[in-house]
This record gives C-alpha cells, sequence and structure tokens, in this order.
C-alpha cells in the first residue's frame, strides 16, 4: 500500500471508525463521492465488507450494480447499518434488505424492483423516483412523514414559498408511489394513510385563500380524504349537540308545552328539557320527524339546516365506511 495512504477518519452513526483509505482524499473507498461505483466486480467486494460485519453508514454507492445482493448481518438478529448511506440511481432489483435500517438514506431515482424490504428502518429516507414494483414492504417504517415534507413546512415556516412548494409537490409524487405499492401488496391502511398525506400535499400547493383549497381542507376535516370515518362520527356528534343547545336556548314546542331554558326552573326541569332537545337534535339530524316536537320561530332556521346536514353526512359515513371495508 502506498505511504501517501491516510486513516480514514470517518465515523459512522454507530461511533466506529472506518480504517480504509483512498490514495487522493485520505477517506476510505466507500466513503468517498468521487470514487466511482460502477465497476463490474462492485456487488462482490460489498459483499465481502458486509461478511466481515462492518457497518455500511454512510457509503456512497451512487450508481452502483447491486442486484440480488444480500446486505443483511451474517449470523445476527438485527439488520445491517445503513443509515445514511447514498444509492442514488443504483440497481438494488431482487436485494435482500430485511431489517435493514436505512434511516437517513438516500433512494432517490434507485431501483428497488422485487427486492425484500419487510421490516426495514427507511425513515427521513429521500424516496423520490424510487422503483418499489413488487417489492416486498410489510413492516416498514416509513415515519410519520416523508423528508421532503419536512423540509417543505420548514421552508414555508422560514418564509421561503417557492422552496417549499417544490419539495410539497415532491412529498406529493413520493406519497403516490408509495400509496401503489402498498395497495399492490394489499396493506390498504398504509396506503389509506399514504393517500391521505398524498392529498394533503396537493391542497398545501394551493394558493392559500382559494376556494379549492378551503374545500379541500373541509373534506379533510369531514373525512380525512375518504380515509377517516370517525371524522365523519366526531362531527356528528358535535353538529347535534350545538343544535340541541340552540333549541334548548331559543325554545322548541312539545306535548305539554314549550322547551326551553328558564331560570325559574331547577336543575331537574332544566336538565330534562335539555334533555329533550337532545332527542329532538338527533330525531331532525337522522330526518325521523316522528312530531312529537317541533321547531318554532328561529329554531325552524336550525332544525332545516340540522336535517339537511344529517341526510347528507349521513350518506358520507356510508360511503366512507363502505370504502374503508371493501378494500
Amino acid at each position: 500500500m502506498s505511504q501517501d495512504l491516510h486513516q480514514c477518519h470517518y465515523v459512522d452513526l454507530a461511533g466506529h471508525r472506518c480504517l480504509e483509505a483512498s490514495e487522493q482524499h485520505g477517506v476510505c473507498f466507500w466513503h468517498d463521492r468521487t470514487a466511482p461505483k460502477t465497476a463490474p466486480d462492485i456487488k462482490q467486494r460489498l459483499e465481502v465488507v458486509v461478511k466481515s460485519g462492518r457497518s455500511l453508514a454512510g457509503f456512497e454507492l451512487k450508481g452502483a450494480d447491486l442486484h440480488h445482493i444480500k446486505l443483511v448481518c451474517p449470523g445476527a438478529s438485527t439488520g445491517l447499518d445503513l443509515s445514511g448511506a447514498d444509492f442514488y440511481h443504483a440497481n438494488l432489483t431482487g436485494a435482500h434488505l430485511f431489517q435493514a435500517n436505512m434511516q437517513g438514506c438516500s433512494l432517490m431515482k434507485a431501483d428497488l424492483s422485487h427486492a425484500n424490504l419487510n421490516c426495514a428502518n427507511l425513515q427521513e429516507a429521500n424516496l423520490l423516483g424510487t422503483e418499489f414494483e413488487k417489492t416486498k414492504i410489510e413492516n416498514v417504517q416509513w415515519g410519520a412523514h416523508v423528508t421532503q415534507e419536512k423540509k417543505g413546512r420548514a421552508a414555508l415556516k422560514a418564509g421561503d414559498h417557492e422552496t417549499a412548494m417544490d419539495f410539497f409537490q415532491q412529498s406529493e409524487e413520493v406519497y403516490r408511489n408509495l400509496r401503489k405499492v402498498a395497495e399492490y401488496r394489499g396493506l390498504f391502511e398504509h396506503a389509506g394513510t399514504f393517500f391521505h398525506h398524498e392529498m394533503t400535499m396537493r391542497r398545501f400547493r394551493m394558493p392559500r385563500f382559494s376556494f379549492a383549497r378551503m374545500v379541500s381542507k373541509l373534506v379533510d376535516l369531514f373525512c380525512g380524504y375518504g380515509e377517516k370515518p370517525i371524522n365523519v362520527i366526531v362531527f356528528s356528534l358535535l353538529l347535534i349537540f350545538v343544535c340541541a343547545i340552540i333549541y334548548f336556548m331559543m325554545g322548541i314546542m312539545g306535548a305539554d308545552g314549550e322547551i326551553i331554558f328558564q331560570q325559574a326552573h331547577s336543575l331537574t326541569q332544566n336538565v330534562t328539557s335539555f334533555l329533550y332537545c337532545i332527542y329532538f337534535s338527533v330525531v331532525t339530524f337522522t330526518t325521523l320527524g316522528y312530531g312529537d316536537i317541533s321547531p318554532i320561530g328561529w329554531t325552524r332556521m336550525t332544525a332545516s339546516t340540522e336535517a339537511f346536514m344529517g341526510s347528507f353526512i349521513l350518506a358520507l359515513f356510508v360511503v366512507v365506511f363502505v370504502k374503508k371495508m371493501t378494500r
């Protein structure tokens, strides 16, 4: 080995120091960004490193042809450490990456078709343009948000609107890609989550006070873009309760006279009157209309509005529920 070689000062996330060196830059071949990784034997050389038990954190593997490579720790109970590695445009078709720690990796435009990513950690990984055709993704840790969304929100908070919009567009593309692969693998809960994020990113790219953005936000609040039936239930209960308060304060007509809050009444009487108002609100919301209690005065407007919204919300709940259950 040349006397000009220097010990590599690269330390990975686990605190391991790399001892390989590069003649030109004083860093090891695997961590040298300028060293090409396109040699025909690059796969075999990397497999030797893997078998040695070394961490692959921070490895620079842009454009490397690593098809069907086994990136797993031999005899270990945990996956291989690939955190922070750069696989830009790498060929990882059919690669075995079970339980691999790929947190913070760049998989931009990498080909992971037919690869095994089961139980891998892909939090904060760059997944823009990544190919996931027929990739195994069961129990993958994706993180709450993709890295582009985090950067977009940070840019928006910093006032850099143009950069934020670019990151939100990338985020939408990443979420759409993940939704499709999740649907193909039958992971419909994940697909629903990715779809919600996809639609959220699309909304963020709309003009802030536009009508389309307001409608999109309302759809998100009402049903989470069709992915959250619980939102419909919560909104229904809230509407019923609010309308019941209006009936209680403004009065409705029952068989024994007007039902309304009165300070002269006892607590028991007022509570009983409020329960009648809740009952009337429920039958109005569901458009049952028994006729034993009827609105009077301005409560007629409240009752008609509640009945209209109730019929719409019940239909919405059926659509959202059926969508979730029939996937």
